[in-house]
């Protein structure tokens, strides 16, 4: 896949989608902190409310037919111990106030002894939270009926849920911040099995197609299957496509090689000059169709290998005489000279025959094809730092070609537009120096008129 081609992060997926549960549980958290601990407030005030106003009922009693009361003073400060709020009270007995406050409301609900009412409500422009109690009292064997009320303010609770507000708020972020860095970790330790996988398949070489067999997770099992499939398949095509190069290369060449052949038989034979003209069109037309046919066929072997070299021990001098002595008889059909200069150390390199010898044989048949009769072609071995083989000729150069752009498919220089070319030997040299981890270098003959285009090849 291309990295334009990618959809999102699974990592940054998962870890918004943790991110988000963790939002969700952190406002559930405090929500749930601050309802329990108001309700806790809220119940801890009805309870001393609750035991301040039994203190007071329980301390009304009955001297000579009149309620009396003596407030106790424990009543009281129970209450104002706790905060600074006020508090307010009110006894009534048979529904008239003894004591306190005339107008303070009753809550809603009427005490019945057997447990305290209590209400919250507005009084004096301030929230109040109220109790009541009530007692039957005997006097003089008549059952008197006693209420008290007692209030407190709302301050208090209002800052102590305040300050519960600032600690939830405080613990649940914290809660966040910790439960998204290991929802991080989290995500990162749950895709790392597919990192190691790509790791395992990214550090394979480009021949290297065998089966992945790396440990991994039940979920990734149907990826690998599918991705040792994809490569058996691959392997396959590979093959059919080397074995119908091969085939192609001989089954083009050799009729196009059987119709040449003819042709100069029969421009030998006839005298008729517009017939020797046009069957020299035509062993030129061959020779370009050949040429061209075979080159292609050449360039899609070699970018077929370069893939998957095969590669071995080479001695540098040998490929050198071997592709000589095959292309001596070329050479001397128009009087060229093939001189070889070895080093007199053996230079050898690692690479694969057949693209070196591929190589080799269009440098040296360029080199041919663009010299004139009667010249030197001087082919140079060199094991200085690098394997260096130089095809030197005294042709017709580069003229102002761009040298950049030599290598280019198809490209050719304009002073050569007369000689029969496909614009591919400097190409599949070039992709056969590359593909060995060396270049090819161009330049013009630094000794005369001619090219100079040399091979580096990396020292095994």
């Amino acid at each position: 896949m291309r990295s334009g081609d990618a959809t999102g992060s699974i990592k940054r997926r998962l870890v918004v989608q943790l991110g988000l549960v963790t939002a969700l549980l952190s406002i559930a958290f405090f929500l749930a902190v601050r309802v329990v601990a108001e309700k806790a407030a809220t119940d801890t005030q009805d309870n001393i409310l609750a035991a301040s106003a039994t203190s007071i009922v329980e301390a009304v009693y009955s001297d000579s037919g009149e309620v009396r009361l003596e407030l106790p003073y424990s009543a009281i400060t129970m209450l104002s111990t706790v905060s600074e709020d006020r508090v307010f009270y009110r006894v009534l007995v048979d529904g008239e106030t003894i004591t306190g406050y005339d107008d303070l409301p009753l809550p809603e609900g009427r005490a019945t002894g057997i447990g305290p009412v209590f209400d919250t409500y507005p009084f004096r422009g301030e929230a109040l939270r109220t109790v009541q109690v009530a007692r039957t009292l005997s006097v003089q064997d008549q059952p008197r009926q006693v209420n008290v009320v007692v209030g407190q303010t709302r301050l208090g609770l209002g800052a102590i849920s305040s300050r519960i507000t600032t600690n939830a708020v405080a613990i649940g972020t914290a809660f966040f911040l910790v439960a998204t860095a290991l929802s991080f970790l989290a995500a990162q330790n749950a895709i790392a099995p597919l990192d190691r996988l790509a790791q395992v398949v990214a550090r394979r070489g480009p021949n290297d197609l065998r089966p992945v067999t790396a440990a991994a997770p039940v979920e990734l099992v149907p990826l690998v299957g599918g991705l040792n499939s994809f490569m058996e398949r691959l392997r396959q095509a590979l093959t059919r496509s080397e074995d119908l190069i091969t085939e192609a290369a001989h089954r083009v060449r050799t009729p196009l090689a059987t119709v040449r052949t003819q042709a100069e038989v029969i421009h030998r034979q006839t005298d008729h000059p517009a017939s020797k003209k046009a069957l020299r069109e035509m062993i030129r037309a061959v020779d370009e169709s050949s040429r061209s046919a075979g080159q292609l066929l050449d360039h899609a072997m070699v970018t077929f290998r370069s893939d998957q070299l095969e590669t071995q021990e080479i001695n540098a001098a040998d490929l050198l005489r071997d592709v000589v002595d095959r292309l001596q008889p070329t050479a001397e059909l128009k009087d060229i000279h093939l001189a070889l200069e070895l080093d007199d150390d053996p230079v050898t390199v690692r690479g694969d025959i057949i693209l070196l010898q591929n190589a080799v044989r269009n440098l040296v048949d360029n080199a041919i094809k663009y010299s004139p009769a009667d010249t030197d072609i001087l082919i140079k071995l060199s094991g200085e730092g690098a394997c260096q083989m130089a095809f030197i000729d005294q042709g017709r150069g580069f003229g102002e070609a761009d040298l950049t752009q030599l290598t280019s498919r198809f490209s050719r220089g304009k002073n050569v537009d007369d000689v029969v070319g496909s614009g591919l030997g400097l190409t599949i040299a070039d992709d056969v120096a590359r593909a060995h981890g060396g270049a090819l270098d161009i330049c013009s003959n630094q000794e005369g008129p001619g090219a100079c285009v040399t091979l580096v090849l990396p020292l095994s």
